[in-house]
């Protein structure tokens, strides 16, 4: 298939939103002129399985100024945006597979149709796609240089499959880059998913019990977008470091048996599976709701959910209400699926802009280290994340200092004292 998406005569719309973002992604723009000129991806096909939003197709425009080929499909049902995939496909010339819905067996499908075009570089986010080339595609694997990750949740996967030695090639951890998770996870997460909950449900935050469970950057920025909003937030956490700082930033810490009790709106943003299980659903108050911003949709129980439900139904677009036997009413948002990016559109493009410098960037350090790498797990190289955050910060016309010839000195020495 050259392409799978839902309309090509979206293409146009696509094509606006894509350019709407660009206004607020100037690193981008910077790196795909810089690009252009030197070509570091000639002769490079990039497999990439991303949200195929705005902001994704502004790399996709960066990766090929590089000279690569490029192949994308969707790393969440939920999250695609069908007018953008279908600027990639017809207008770009990307072989785009997403198609927003899609079900598990077609979401699947994309992963593979992306796989078979053999490519020397895997752009992921969550590891699904790494995943499926590393356990299904071994006709794949001798071609492959490297790949990227995105997010914690495939950070995670990516460092027990190293562990375990299932991890092929090598692979760079971009979300642990500061210019990544220091902004893209605490405000990007923190802005993009207020934004979600109010779209879907217009409630008013202000005076709300809002229980965030996980204590990460991702729940840092909802924590603190959410007291921005005026509600009462409680964290939920299982590290006790990650308990501490969230008490000296002034929440309040609860286990989350007893925060079910009193939260009024939950959100799960924790990278791991049940969360929020049957016993938290059985004491939660009448009209709780309850959304998720963790990669995938296993942080709320739904099954548990659904068993405890004498009915339910959609009441509002992405809002499905759960009726149990006591007559309480639980609402799920986005089916229990990012809902940053079901609900609404995901992280800023200012934001995002400096995340996909690191994935263009480490592309092509990947490319220039080839065969030099073990199959290993390895941080963002330090001038790359320090060469994003100059480039954002010249974009935004800001300047700073810069270390005197005696200060270099005196920070190098170690003989020098009182």
């Amino acid at each position: 298939m050259a392409f799978d998406i839902k309309d090509p005569a979206l293409a146009p719309q696509g094509r606006n939103r894509t350019d709407w973002a660009e206004n607020e992604m100037p690193v981008q723009r910077l790196l795909r002129q810089r690009f252009a000129q030197a070509k570091p991806l000639a002769g490079i096909t990039i497999g990439a399985c991303l949200h195929v939003t705005s902001e994704t197709a502004n790399l996709m425009r960066t990766l090929l100024a590089g000279g690569a080929t490029v192949g994308l499909c969707a790393s969440n049902p939920l999250s695609t945006q069908d007018e953008v995939a279908a600027y990639l496909a017809v207008e770009l010339g990307v072989p785009t597979f997403a198609i927003r819905g899609e079900d598990e067996a077609s979401y699947y499908r994309h992963i593979h149709a992306v796989l078979d075009m053999k490519p020397n570089l895997l752009v992921d986010d969550g590891a699904d796609a790494t995943y499926t080339l590393i356990t299904k595609r071994p006709d794949v694997l001798p071609g492959v240089i490297g790949g990227c990750e995105e997010t914690t949740t495939g950070i995670v996967r990516l460092r027990n499959m190293e562990r375990d030695g299932a991890l092929a090639y090598p692979v760079i951890a971009v979300n642990d880059a500061l210019t990544k998770h220091l902004f893209d996870n605490r405000y990007g997460t923190g802005q993009s998913t207020i934004d979600g909950i109010l779209r879907s449900t217009n409630v008013l935050l202000a005076g709300k019990r809002f229980v965030v469970c996980g204590y990460g950057y991702c729940g840092r920025g909802v924590a603190m977008r959410a007291r921005g909003m005026g509600s009462h937030v409680i964290i939920a956490e299982v590290d006790p470091l990650r308990a501490l700082e969230a008490v000296m930033d002034g929440y309040q810490v609860l286990p989350m048996a007893e925060a079910a009790r009193v939260g009024d709106l939950f959100v799960t943003v924790t990278g791991d599976i049940g969360v929020i299980r049957r016993e938290h659903l059985e004491v939660m108050k009448d009209g709780a709701i309850l959304a998720n911003s963790g990669h995938f949709d296993v942080e709320i129980d739904k099954g548990a959910l659904a068993e405890l439900a004498v009915s339910r139904r959609t009441i509002r677009y992405l809002v499905e209400e759960y009726t149990l036997a006591d007559g309480r009413r639980l609402y799920l948002l986005g089916e229990g699926r990012l809902v940053n990016l079901a609900a609404a559109e995901g992280h800023p493009a200012s934001v995002m802009d400096m995340s996909f410098a690191n994935q263009a960037l480490c592309c092509g350090h990947l490319v220039e280290q080839r065969g030099r790498l073990e199959k290993k797990v390895y941080p963002v190289p330090g001038q790359i994340d320090r060469e994003i955050a100059r480039l954002k910060l010249e974009s935004m016309g800001i300047s700073i200092d810069s270390l005197t010839a005696q200060q270099e000195r005196y920070i190098s020495s170690w003989e020098e004292g009182t």
